[in-house]
């Protein structure tokens, strides 16, 4: 098993850029139930600092790795119990790396329904196959004469037999299908062309409707796009290659002929060379363009979940607006604007129902509920659901604060994304048993405007809506990415121990659902917890979860300073050495950055903390439960642009980015329809990756730059002058046009002629 793991770390070490030591260290952590941020926060010494990034993208490689371990044993096990292993065969199983070479070799030895060269060689015609491959000067219809039987009827059906043989024989060499891969993944296309009639249903892929990119280079949002159109039956989608080759002999045929010596010497040979044309035509030239569509669809998941992620995680670490007292707003016509009042800790005060729009159009009633709701519960903050309906109560609530006198509440225009499907859940009905579900979605808009983090965790990660294509991707890979993305946002940040809900507290590091619940459950009977020791009180946490869990919960003026802190229990040791060494009091210290920089870290190493932990303690005792997120600030949308059709070229807008995708960033700028600011219009300069500018959460100032209000688009620019930014080479790639916004949130499952039913199969395997 040690040699197992030196094995999968060396390979590991290799990708993360790390040593095969810290590899294997951290295997072992992992592997012993340690989860992922406390290995990155407080097990540096024994994996040498690998930081949360390396160990994600390790643990994630784990997994794929020990999969095709674990997939190598049973091929080997297959192909022994048929007593075909050879030493050359169990060479090439053990040094493939990836599940394709792995089952490209298992190939011939792969249990399969009764073939054509099977049949073949039932009626006798194996030898006759044979001697083609041995006689290549001789004519194979001479060598065919000695197969004529009462099954192989003349000529035609034997050569035909023998065909289907050496074909089969081509189509099994693990080599050859290696070689003609990497020779597609060079040299195909990716074409894309719309289904004749079917141009105006199908008008948002119209950017499909005749496109052809090298399969190699095609950017994963184009990819997914192409997919979606192919899905949907408006576009058809094939790989090509060397089509424009117009030798009589093409090159993937010559790659097979270089394969078995085949030349044009003699009659067997040239037999034997259209056998090659015809496999690479029937055979093998559909097989790998699905291949190399299963790739491409991986790859492209696998930027689109990168994507997604990536945006989450800035949802997540958004600027808090604070423990103040707010008025959350879900916006609706004809069903009315529902209200809830929150408190400072988030606890529900009382909620309502206004109706200032149609067919009711109460504005003065609904202003004066809303203004009454403020003075009575000191309301400081207003949020607002972007939802339908959002600027018709953003300009309601304008009006009203233009006419309240005394100190005026800030209003805040906030993503709606999966409060509908908050209000519906589990966890809302038992948090809000007694309440409305159309009510429900008021209090997440208000809680998630005070804190972003401690709201979205009570909701599916997939469902916040911040991905590119999430619906097209692997939903277990989307997931387990997603997971991880707010377990470490999670525990960036910190929870109160005290004030923490359910579903926030299962998201810290080693803490379950059933944990979590047991912590507020204990509570709730109990009281506050007074340290973090008491936690140890709570039934079925024992030490193990402690040890994951502990430093990343704070209890906030208790009466052990550190439990405030990042600090581990662990570490109090020598957290108060470092005190004593400064002869101040703990509470009198923390946060008194002069006297913590005179203090030599090096003195207070020893046998179980080493430097990374004794810096880390030192610098969180400068500042004691730091947040890592922003400063709060809020986006005003302009005044009387409230529709797309408001919109004029040249407006300079402020907004809030919603969304970053491969091609650019989303901006909410309060029309309804978040415009797009393409890679190439984020900044004066060359912009490879757009969050290399902006993320999530982020306001801007953006310019109108063009309106297309029948497909509902609108093009930003953040460039100064507005034009085209300079590129480092010819234009492609991810600088070609964006995909259109609408394909990004639908999808519908559907089958396409031969490729396509293939290719729908495939699909399904992956």
């Amino acid at each position: 098993m040690a040699a197992d793991i030196r094995s999968l770390a060396v390979t590991i070490a290799a990708e993360i850029n790390s040593r095969p030591d810290q590899a294997v260290a951290a295997i072992g952590l992992l592997d012993e139930g340690a989860t992922v941020p406390f290995i990155a926060r407080y097990r540096k010494e024994v994996t040498g600092g690998l930081d949360d990034t390396q160990l994600r993208n390790l643990a994630e490689r784990l997994v794929y790795l020990r999969e095709l371990e674990a997939r190598r044993t049973s091929i080997v096990d297959s192909i022994n119990t048929q007593g075909k292993m050879t030493d050359e065969l169990a060479v090439k199983l053990a040094k493939a790396v990836t599940k394709a070479e792995l089952e490209d070799l298992y190939l011939p030895y792969k249990p399969k329904r009764r073939t054509r060269a099977e049949i073949a060689r039932e009626r006798g015609l194996g030898p006759l196959a044979e001697a083609i491959w041995a006689d290549r000067s001789s004519d194979p219809a001479t060598l065919a004469q000695a197969y004529i039987t009462g099954e192989v009827t003349d000529l035609k059906v034997a050569l035909e037999g023998a065909r289907d043989i050496v074909a089969e024989t081509i189509s099994e060499n693990a080599d050859l299908l290696g070689r003609l891969r990497n020779h597609m993944r060079t040299g195909a296309q990716l074409k894309a062309r719309v289904v004749d009639g079917k141009q105006e249903a199908g008008a948002k892929f119209a950017d499909y409707f005749d496109h052809t990119e090298r399969w190699a280079t095609a950017p994963g949002h184009r990819a997914l796009a192409m997919l979606r159109g192919w899905n949907e039956e408006f576009l058809t989608l094939t790989i090509e290659v060397d089509a424009d080759d117009t030798s009589p002999i093409k090159p993937a045929q010559r790659i097979i002929a270089m394969a078995f010596n085949i030349s044009d010497k003699g009659a067997s040979d040239r037999w034997l060379m259209e056998v090659a044309g015809w496999t690479w035509r029937v055979k093998l030239s559909m097989s790998l363009s699905l291949d190399l569509m299963r790739e491409m669809r991986e790859r492209a998941e696998e930027e689109a979940i990168h994507v997604f992620a990536r945006n989450l995680k800035d949802l997540l670490l958004a600027a808090p607006a604070g423990a103040r007292a707010t008025m959350g707003l879900d916006p609706g016509i004809r069903t009315g604007v529902k209200v809830a009042i929150v408190d400072a800790t988030g606890k529900v005060l009382e909620t309502s129902t206004v109706y200032p729009f149609q067919p009711r159009n109460d504005v003065r009633g609904a202003q004066t509920e809303l203004a009454a709701l403020i003075r009575k519960h000191n309301v400081e903050l207003i949020s607002i659901g972007n939802g339908t309906g959002s600027r018709e109560t953003e300009k309601l609530v304008a009006d009203l604060l233009t006419n309240l006198p005394g100190t005026k509440p800030t209003k805040v225009i906030v993503s709606e994304a999966g409060a509908s499907v908050y209000s519906a859940s589990e966890t809302a009905a038992l948090e809000f048993p007694g309440l409305d579900v159309s009510l429900r979605g008021a209090v997440s808009i208000a809680r998630r405007l005070q804190d972003p983090l401690a709201e979205l965790v009570k909701i599916e990660p997939k469902a916040i809506g911040v991905g590119q294509y999430q619906h097209d991707v692997d939903q277990g890979k989307l997931a387990r990415s997603l997971d991880a993305v707010v377990e470490d946002a999670v525990n960036a940040v910190g929870v109160d121990l005290n004030m923490a809900s359910a579903p926030l507290l299962a998201r810290v590091s080693g803490l379950s659902k059933s944990i979590a619940e047991a912590i507020v459950s204990h509570r709730d009977a109990n009281g506050a917890f007074a340290s973090r020791k008491d936690l140890l009180k709570v039934a079925r946490l024992g030490n193990r979860t402690f040890e994951q869990a502990a430093g990343f919960l704070r209890i906030p003026n208790g009466k052990e300073p550190l439990d405030a802190s990042s600090v581990h229990p662990e570490a109090y040791g020598v957290a108060k050495k470092i005190v004593a060494a400064c002869g101040r009091d703990l509470r009198a210290l923390m946060g008194d950055s002069a006297a913590l920089k005179a203090v030599d870290p090096r003195q207070f190493i020893d046998e179980q903390f080493g430097l990374p932990t004794v810096k880390d303690i030192i610098s969180e005792l400068e500042k004691p439960g730091r947040d890592p997120r922003p400063s709060f600030k809020t986006a005003t949308f302009a005044d009387g642009v409230d529709e797309i059709t408001d919109l004029k070229i040249g407006m300079l807008l402020e907004g809030t980015v919603t969304n970053v995708a491969a091609f650019g960033a989303f901006v909410d700028i309060g029309v309804h329809q978040d415009g797009l600011v393409h890679v190439s219009q984020l900044a004066d300069k060359f912009v490879k990756d757009p969050h290399e500018v902006v993320k999530a959460g982020d306001v801007v100032k953006v310019r109108v730059v063009e309106v297309d209000v029948k497909r509902k688009r609108i093009a930003l620019t953040m460039r100064k002058d507005g034009g085209e930014a300079p590129a480092p080479g010819p234009r492609g790639g991810d600088r070609g046009k964006p995909v259109n916004p609408k394909l990004m949130n639908t999808e519908k499952p559907a089958s396409q002629g031969a490729f396509g039913a293939a290719l729908a199969e495939a699909m399904k395997k992956r």
